[in-house]
């Protein structure tokens, strides 16, 4: 599988391994506490909205330090359970999260009876989207991706999207310019089924997708374009999309809020 670029969406990278190791320099009682919390939470005696135990009830609870108190809060927080309120305390998300289950929302049933894709993330739940649509040269990542000639131009889709009013993804889709010049795919707006619709009616119908996906820690510019409170780490995923005979119609740079989101895969042997 060809790797997509380790810049990405946009910058530096933290794995989720980095993430573990800055989980296991806690110490023992914080990490306990945590897991105490997070049950709480799990079994739905904290609910959404409600403020955990500040730190001085942690303290007097488990007989710790202030500072043991304050990592436990913040494991919460860096795994997306909790949010914090600067001045006020730590609260429990409110954000019902969203479950992408990635078998479903790119089946060709879906987008070829033109429904959309994040239909099948939101269902009911209000959506919008900015979109941004322009060509330029092909990034070198991206050229070499979609097989392009170096200075190839290419069609970016430039998308950030809402769920109930919160940001929680941002997408930038690159396609061929030379391919997809003219037809609905430069509009805002590309038709029931999206872009996936509009290729298969060029004869570039996609049928096969590779993803990637790792797990970083925002920089401060993608911290504030999701409102991401502090701590709160982004999944990026690099998608490219092949048709029948594996030709790259589309490469898709994706940045999610890592707590707003439930990752599903279904694999069959």
């Amino acid at each position: 599988m060809r790797s997509c670029d380790r810049q990405g969406v946009a910058g530096r990278l933290t794995t989720l391994g980095s993430l573990e190791e800055w989980r296991e320099t806690m110490p023992e009682t914080a990490r306990q506490i945590a897991d105490d919390l997070r049950a709480r939470i799990e079994s739905g005696d904290l609910q959404p909205g409600d403020r955990l135990p500040g730190e001085p009830s942690l303290v007097k609870t488990y007989g710790v330090a202030k500072m043991t108190a304050n990592q436990a809060l913040k494991i919460l927080v860096t795994e997306g359970l909790a949010y914090a309120r600067p001045g006020s305390g730590t609260y429990v998300r409110e954000f019902r999260p969203i479950r992408r289950v990635a078998n479903d929302r790119l089946s060709k049933s879906r987008w070829a009876s033109g429904h959309s894709i994040w239909a099948a993330d939101v269902d009911r739940r209000p959506l919008a989207t900015d979109v941004q649509v322009y060509e330029t040269e092909a990034p070198h990542q991206i050229g070499r991706l979609l097989g392009l000639e170096p200075g190839a131009p290419v069609l970016v889709r430039s998308r950030k999207y809402a769920v109930e009013d919160r940001p929680v993804q941002i997408a930038t889709s690159y396609l061929p310019a030379d391919l997809v010049r003219g037809t609905a795919i430069t509009e805002p707006n590309p038709g029931p089924g999206g872009i996936y619709a509009r290729l298969a009616e060029l004869g570039a119908e996609p049928v096969n997708f590779a993803e990637e996906l790792r797990a970083r820690m925002p920089s401060e510019e993608e911290r504030a374009a999701l409102n991401l409170a502090a701590g709160t780490p982004v999944l990026e995923i690099c998608r490219t999309a092949f048709t029948e005979d594996e030709r790259p119609v589309e490469v898709n740079q994706m940045l999610l809020d890592a707590g707003s989101y439930v990752l599903e895969y279904r694999l069959s042997s």
